[in-house]
């Protein structure tokens, strides 16, 4: 099973970024996907989810409005679109798999996680 997360990069602030997290050895339809995110010296803390039925989204209040999660399940692939971001959106963003989650934000019901993407916002 690999997860792998991607589309990070350096952008200025009010710019868009959109990551893909790409789903490999599993049956993707069943899995909820998450996406979190680390800051230096933060904790890693939750950003978006997307439930494996019904596609019932989720998102922390620091990106309710600018981010937005959608999955293709025919890719095994799920989006996080990042619009109007800010310096504070900087971190390592990680997309996590959880098997029929309910579209937890604790990162310790996730089963499976990818590495980081890194993005970068300059004001």
């Amino acid at each position: 099973v690999q997860l792998q997360a991607s589309g990070g990069g350096l952008v200025q602030a009010g710019g868009s970024l959109r990551l893909s997290c790409a789903a490999y050895g599993l049956t993707f339809n069943r899995y909820t996907v998450g996406w979190f995110r680390q800051s230096p010296g933060k904790e890693r803390e939750f950003v978006a989810s997307i439930v494996w039925i019904g596609g019932f989204t989720a998102y922390a209040d620091s990106v309710k409005g600018r981010f937005t999660i959608y999955r293709d399940n025919a890719k095994d692939t799920v989006y996080l679109q990042m619009n109007s971001l800010k310096p504070e959106d900087t971190a390592f963003y990680y997309c996590a798999a959880d098997f029929l989650g309910g579209g937890v934000t604790t990162q310790m019901e996730y089963d499976y996680w990818g590495q980081g993407t890194l993005v970068t916002v300059s004001s």
